[in-house]
């Protein structure tokens, strides 16, 4: 049929086999072979035609390589109209995963067969954008409006028992030989005289969605979706297949897509796509560089981050030692595992089966001599450099040759720890975060002298249990906690400029971000930042720096955990709510030190908080801190919430436009110094020549 797509009659049944590895991307020539072997069958003496995949899945999404580019011949409707309208009954046999148009494949097939490992789901999404082949019409008909919306707006697979409850898979079939027993089953259909089952004839009555539930999906969703609009246009597709017939409603799919694939929230989010993807490939590691083993990892800390590490550890089945001061901290480190682990038991995410199976796997112990059988170590104390190098003086007796010795610190110098031990190039960082059983993001942060095993292990390791590794060189917070010091200070700058703290976070909530920067120092406690503070003498000294937080701290309001900070907490609910006195000692401050308030615009809070972390990622790249800009990105979605619709700071820049972001921070420079406002050499390099970020990123390879 084609390069990639086979087709042959076997005991009476067409089998078309399709080989397009890694992931059977529904490239052209799969759907030119597709289309040619169903037409092939529709004259040949076959009964029924199976439709299966070779290697490791089934047809698990559109070809990445083509986005972005015109379709072509045959594009994906046409096949499925081929499919649906076939005179023979056409099954799908599944292992694997079927996303996306993979799964629209199969849905187009006339009955659907699985394996019970197998996945089914529609993850268009992650991309700001929507199935584009039937999914939002022929989902609704067969599992129902509400599974449709859950399913498609959360982009999560479905595992084929539960697909099968939903009626998305016809069979869960036994044992593993796929094509043997979906040629029995295709048998089996044919002998109790199935009929030819098309989706497309299923129709849903209006009346039974309830009224307003369309509204009330949208409303639920703007909440969740931080700036993307495919969830509202799937919403709107999932309407469509209960008010249109099939075929005005495959219309409005079509048309929506079109719009979706043009958006700049789609553009963005395809972005961190590949972006993630590129951000595992480290430019000076040869490829062959070998990787350790890792079979059992040490956790020094059982604080609330050495516990998260921990279980990300244990949940993928490697066991895992806690070592702190004494019994009394272990046992409380201990449990705050088991409260954690706990808390997802009674959410129904997890079973006490399992629970129990991953607590067996964590031990503690406060005796470094129980070090010596360790792979991996990974400190994670308090952020002071003489006790880290203290541990790690520890570590370099206490571990085996070849284990390798990380520290979890968030800014201290990786280099000046590794110094501390007679193996530097044992020596890294793996910065998580917080709370580390949860966040994605993983710094790996690469020392001096960090042998190239040690990172290409911690690399693998990271992804391994989860986590998206980016890495990082040496630098006082690395990439996401350097550029955010600008993020934080201008929060605070534009308190006394006039603003109060909710103008602050509510235009940059309503730009995406999970959370703004204010009330995010509260939640993780202002103390925390006035105490770093203290500990650094390269800030400049200006009265104004940090002026509000410092005296927050000062009178006793440390954020959340004492009630109060910039703002004041409900003792119950924990809402947060806007404080007068709060406001009106800004205004107070601001008389004190001289400031003159005024209105502030959005695009000014925006500009001012944004444009401090795009200057100080592009000194990032000058300094090859960062590999890349689509690195720092990366960082700034996964670790600090900046909304993936955006497309992380970078991008956002090439977005507004180098130029328009020098000039503005020029302009911040002559208004409040070059202290605070001086542009990055890259930046202004680049802005004068009209390029961006994107195009730099392209010549450096």
């Amino acid at each position: 049929m084609s390069e990639v797509v086979s087709y042959e009659v076997k005991d009476s049944i067409g089998v078309i086999s399709v080989n397009n590895p890694p992931v059977n991307a529904l490239a052209q020539v799969v759907r030119e072979g597709i289309l040619k072997a169903v037409q092939t069958a529709q004259q040949d003496d076959s009964e029924a035609v199976v439709l299966r995949c070779e290697g490791r899945t089934f047809i698990a999404g559109a070809d990445i390589t083509e986005f972005g580019k015109p379709p072509k011949d045959p594009w994906l409707p046409e096949v499925l109209t081929a499919i649906e309208n076939s005179s023979k009954p056409v099954i799908a046999a599944i292992h694997g995963t079927a996303l996306g148009g993979g799964f629209e494949v199969a849905l187009a097939c006339h009955y659907r067969c699985a394996i019970a490992s197998a996945k089914v789901g529609l993850p268009e999404v992650n991309l700001g954008l929507l199935p584009g082949a039937g999914g939002t019409q022929r989902v609704p008909r067969v599992a129902g409006v509400k599974a449709a919306l859950d399913m498609i707006t959360s982009g999560k697979p479905v595992p084929a028992a539960k697909a099968r409850d939903m009626g998305l898979i016809d069979e869960v079939l036994a044992g593993e030989d796929l094509e043997a027993a979906a040629i029995a089953y295709a048998k089996d259909l044919l002998a109790s005289g199935a009929p030819l089952k098309r989706i497309r004839d299923i129709s849903i009555d209006p009346a039974t969605v309830e009224p307003g539930f369309f509204d009330e999906a949208r409303k639920r969703l703007a909440k969740r979706a931080r700036g993307q609009i495919a969830p509202d246009r799937i919403v709107s597709c999932i309407q469509a297949a209960v008010e249109l017939p099939m075929d005005e409603g495959l219309q409005r799919e079509r048309e929506l897509f079109q719009e979706l694939v043009a958006s700049p929230e789609s553009a963005a989010m395809r972005h961190i796509f590949f972006a993630e993807r590129q951000a595992a490939k480290i430019r000076d590691l040869p490829r062959e560089t070998p990787i350790r083993d890792i079979n059992k990892v040490a956790i020094i800390g059982g604080g609330t981050m050495g516990g998260g590490i921990a279980m990300c550890f244990a949940n993928v089945g490697i066991p895992v030692i806690m070592i702190e001061i004494n019994d009394e901290a272990l046992e409380r480190g201990l449990g705050i595992i088991r409260k954690n682990y706990g808390i997802t038991v009674k959410k129904g995410k997890m079973s006490e089966q399992h629970m129990q199976s991953r607590l067996e796997l964590i031990s503690g112990s406060t005796d470094y001599g129980d070090l010596a059988d360790v792979d991996l170590v990974i400190e994670a104390v308090f952020e002071n450099l003489d006790l880290k190098k203290e541990i790690f003086a520890k570590l370099d007796t206490a571990c085996k040759p070849g284990a390798i010795l990380a520290t979890n610190t968030s800014y201290q110098d990786v280099n000046a720890i590794a110094a501390a031990t007679s193996r530097p190039d044992d020596v890294l960082g793996m910065h998580f975060f917080s709370p580390a059983n949860v966040m994605k993001l993983l710094e790996v942060v690469r020392g001096d002298k960090t042998a190239d095993d040690v990172l290409a292990t911690a690399m693998k390791i990271g992804k391994a249990i989860g986590k998206v590794c980016v890495m990082s060189g040496v630098c006082y917070g690395f990439i996401g906690n350097r550029m955010l010091g600008g993020y934080g200070r201008e929060a605070q700058m534009l308190l006394l400029d006039g603003c109060t703290p909710r103008q602050v976070d509510s235009a940059l909530e309503k730009f995406g971000m999970a959370m703004g920067p204010l009330a995010m120092g509260d939640l993780a406690g202002l103390d925390v930042g006035y105490k770093a503070r203290q500990a650094r003498t390269d800030l400049p000294d200006d009265p104004r720096l940090y002026r509000m937080g410092t005296v927050l701290v000062e009178m006793g309001r440390h954020g959340q955990k004492t009630g109060s900070g910039f703002y004041k907490y409900d003792p119950e609910t924990r809402a947060r709510l806007d404080d007068p006195e709060v406001e009106s000692l800004i205004r107070k401050q601001a008389e004190d030190l001289g400031v003159e308030q005024r209105e502030i615009s959005e695009e000014e809070i925006l500009q001012r908080c944004f444009y401090p972390l795009i200057n100080e990622g592009a000194l990032i790249l000058e300094e090859g801190i960062a590999q890349r800009p689509s690195d720092i990105d990366v960082v700034y979605v996964y670790g600090y919430a900046f909304p993936a619709a955006k497309g992380g700071p970078m991008f956002y820049a090439d977005q507004v436009g180098l130029k328009n972001v020098y000039d503005k921070i020029c302009e911040f420079r002559d208004r409040y110094g070059e202290d605070y406002w001086k542009p990055a050499p890259l930046l202004k390099e680049l802005a004068e020549k009209g390029s961006s970020f994107a195009e730099w990123a392209a010549q450096q390879k």
